[in-house]
């Protein structure tokens, strides 16, 4: 096969997987409209960024009549004789011209299976029969298949190894005080505020009591604040009760950490699936770009938790309070217009999840681990096992 047709598709996965499986000297995608200048610039960068050679032809048919996907097609075998068909994407219409095709001239046709990560021949692609998919793709990788870039976002990743043993502590800490964090966090924000011009102190010292959001006044942990020091997060405390608390956080990364109610589940979450050994990349803030940062008000999206195994993403929310329809169907969005067929997604919320919010996720094949999960340790299992099943 030199030529490689392919149907292409509104999920990107079926548009690149068979040509970085079989590199074949062109692609010539069979579209049912325009394809745009930004999408075969996005499909180009993204063979660039992965190694592979790509030379694509784009012939549009329209969707609507099969006849003319079969004569767009015909007209593409006949230009190059030894080709073969991918069917793993299209409309109902391209594969029943296909079929068609396929009878008429002996056309090697193949597919690929998701549920087994295979590609089978359906027709005389001897080829690609039985063939397991060994690619193995990054986050990144499924950013630029849709024509975005990934940002660094609230997290820098690539320093979160040298912290990897504080996260089951700083969890245990956050299930304790699970009722007080948002007073706990908000106290850390007021005392160690700074106006924007000055530079950022890692040395705190301010007052015991403090005004917090609403007006409402809040006052020191000190079991809390003793537990982040006997931790390593922070250092040096002193407390005055009554009077004021002076400390040191361990460093700029930490003191972010601990001005924020949500990393802490984040970084947990990260961990979990770190932990889990399944995972090929795993990101944390993972931030897509859709202006590939030309812009600095360009549209992006942040995905608090993101990994991949093998070819298939999955998408994780991490939620610090009651889980609702709102947050389901964003996250369900994100994973279709991401991950496509395939992809999975979990929310995990320290909350008790209701039977309506369970049903809801069902609904959009979305996993719900909740309170009950993580007081059980069972999170992790729950990841890895969804990373693992065949949908």
């Amino acid at each position: 096969m030199k030529t490689l047709i392919e149907l292409y598709d509104e999920r990107p996965l079926e548009n690149v997987l068979s040509t970085e499986m079989f590199r074949p000297e062109r692609t010539v995608y069979i579209c049912s409209y325009d394809v745009g200048e930004r999408e075969k610039r996005a499909l180009k960068d993204y063979f660039a960024h992965r190694g592979v050679a790509f030379n694509p032809e784009y012939l549009k048919a329209d969707k609507y009549s099969a006849g003319d996907v079969y004569n767009t097609l015909k007209s593409a075998v006949d230009r190059y004789p030894d080709c073969a068909l991918d069917v793993s994407g299209g409309t109902d219409n391209a594969l029943f011209a296909a079929g068609r095709l396929s009878a008429a001239c002996q056309l090697p046709v193949f597919t690929y299976s998701r549920r087994q990560n295979r590609f089978y021949s359906i027709s005389g692609a001897d080829f690609a029969h039985k063939l397991d998919c060994d690619l193995k793709y990054a986050v990144e990788d499924f950013f630029m298949m849709t024509g975005g870039s990934m940002r660094t976002g609230r997290v820098d990743n690539a320093v979160l190894d040298s912290y990897m043993a504080y996260f089951d502590g700083f969890f245990r800490l956050y299930l304790k005080y699970r009722n007080d964090w948002g007073s706990i966090v908000n106290y850390m924000q007021r005392v160690s505020q700074v106006p924007k011009e000055q530079p950022i102190l890692l040395d705190i010292c301010g007052d015991y009591t403090v005004k917090g959001e609403h007006g409402r006044r809040i006052s020191a942990n000190e079991n809390a604040l003793s537990e982040l020091e006997k931790l390593g997060f922070i250092k040096g405390l002193e407390i005055r009760r009554g009077e004021s608390v002076c400390f040191s956080f361990m460093d700029h990364q930490v003191r972010t950490w601990l001005r924020d109610v949500g990393s802490v589940l984040e970084l947990y979450v990260y961990k979990l699936c770190i932990d889990a050994g399944v995972f090929d990349d795993v990101r944390t803030s993972a931030v897509v770009d859709w202006e590939s940062n030309v812009r600095r008000d360009s549209v992006t999206n942040e995905i608090d938790v993101m990994a991949v195994r093998d070819v298939t993403p999955m998408f994780i929310s991490c939620k610090t309070c009651e889980v609702n329809t709102e947050a389901l169907n964003e996250l369900a969005i994100l994973r279709d217009r991401f991950g496509g067929q395939g992809a999975k997604a979990a929310i995990v919320t320290t909350k008790t999840s209701s039977v309506v919010t369970r049903n809801r996720a069902t609904e959009l094949g979305i996993e719900v681990i909740d309170l009950t999960d993580l007081k059980k340790n069972s999170a992790g299992k729950r990841i890895a096992a969804l990373a693992k099943r065949m949908d």
